[in-house]
């Protein structure tokens, strides 16, 4: 692995389904993480075995599928979750098992209630006990976001001991600034012992907004994989986003930081794991919301058509859009209309515009989003219809 490539690895089918009411089946499961390995992720976490008969029949079936990607599987620190996920993973030509543990005074307390130094030994020893079922194991200490930088270095030493080859930072509440993610990541990297053994990871929350900034100070500081999902699904706010995580990487060439991800993939797996899961996708989001590449304010439209770089950052069809979208509404300019007439079969002078503009204004008053069979009575309407069409 070169140092500048990010391990992109997707938990959609794993935390992403987490979600109240969007459960997959095994089937569903298929069809999602086959288009996973088309988009170019190299990790797909495939599932929770012990959690259910349903979940381990996934993480099985899947296994058998994939032909490069690493299948992963998450368990608890348990020697029977591990055993599980083992058997789950018995298929699969690149197998990962996931296992891990609270690290945060709150979870070890209330959760566990256990010691600093007991849950160093359950750590090393779930790692130990996987390890000898799989060659690549991940270790997760859950709540690192709020856990103390020097004892989770220690936590960290005693899992690459045990032979984890990646190490996985969740801020699991989504909690920290990008600037405190990215420094517990950077003192990690400058206080493990061993620490070049094993990659670690980033796997952030949304609770704050945070998830995709704090995943970025994350490899910016040093991990080389970070854990996300399509669409951003996920317990709560969400996870890191997909597709904002790669773009950004991609549009920032000078951080030398770069996927495997096949970008031109990203609006059609979006729409697949919407479907399937149930799920709108705001208007908004980034990269794939129907507003990603839509302009409906006169001057961004006038801007736009003019160059398309002038109010968009990034090729709509890098991403998998055909084309950027000019919305017709009442804050629309004439060289909007001017355009989407052209697109229908209309070539308006200056004159013939003002005229139809001046329709185009009171019928937009009138309605939110102006169609294309509107511009067409609008322009029928209007004194000089006769002569428009006879141009």
């Amino acid at each position: 692995m070169l140092n500048s490539e990010v391990q992109i690895f997707d938990t959609t089918l794993r935390d992403g389904e987490q979600v109240p009411g969007c459960k997959l089946n095994t089937e569903q499961k298929l069809i999602i993480a086959e288009q996973l390995e088309e988009l170019g992720v190299d990790v797909i976490e495939a599932g929770f075995p012990v959690s259910s008969p349903g979940d381990f029949k996934s993480v099985e079936e899947i296994s058998k599928k994939i032909k490069y990607a690493t299948v992963c599987g998450l368990t608890r620190a348990v020697e029977n979750d591990i055993k599980v996920a083992a058997a789950a993973l018995k298929y699969a030509k690149n197998p990962r098992i996931h296992t891990g543990i609270g690290t945060s005074d709150s979870h070890i307390k209330y959760k566990f209630n256990l010691t600093r130094d007991e849950i160093i030994e359950r750590a090393y020893s779930a790692v130990r006990f996987a390890k000898s079922f799989v060659e690549d194991v991940e270790f997760y200490a859950e709540d690192a976001g709020r856990t103390e930088n020097s004892y989770l270095a220690r936590v960290c030493e005693a899992a690459i001991k045990a032979g984890a080859t990646v190490i996985n930072i969740p801020d699991t509440t989504g909690y920290c600034l990008p600037s405190e993610y990215g420094a517990k990541i950077k003192y990690l990297k400058e206080n493990v012992n061993g620490i070049e053994k094993a990659i670690l990871s980033c796997h952030c929350h949304n609770d704050l907004g945070l998830a995709t900034a704090n995943s970025i100070e994350g490899v910016i500081n040093g991990a080389r994989q970070i854990e996300c999902t399509i669409n951003g699904i996920g317990e709560r706010a969400g996870n890191t986003a997909l597709e904002e995580v790669v773009m950004i990487l991609k549009q920032h060439p000078y951080l030398n930081l770069d996927t495997n991800i096949k970008t031109k993939n990203l609006y059609g797996i979006s729409q697949l794991v919407s479907e399937h899961m149930g799920i709108y996708t705001q208007p908004n989001k980034a990269i794939v919301g129907a507003n990603a590449f839509s302009h409906s304010s006169g001057i961004h439209q006038d801007g736009v058509i003019k160059q398309r770089e002038t109010y968009e950052i990034i090729n709509p069809k890098d991403v998998g859009v055909t084309e950027s979208s000019i919305v017709l509404t009442a804050r629309s300019g004439r060289a909007a209309l001017a355009y989407r007439a052209k697109n229908i079969g209309y070539e308006l002078t200056k004159l013939q515009l003002d005229e139809v503009y001046a329709n185009f204004l009171n019928f937009a008053d009138l309605k939110k989003q102006i169609e294309d069979n509107d511009i067409h009575q609008i322009i029928e309407t209007s004194k000089m219809y006769r002569e428009i069409i006879s141009a």
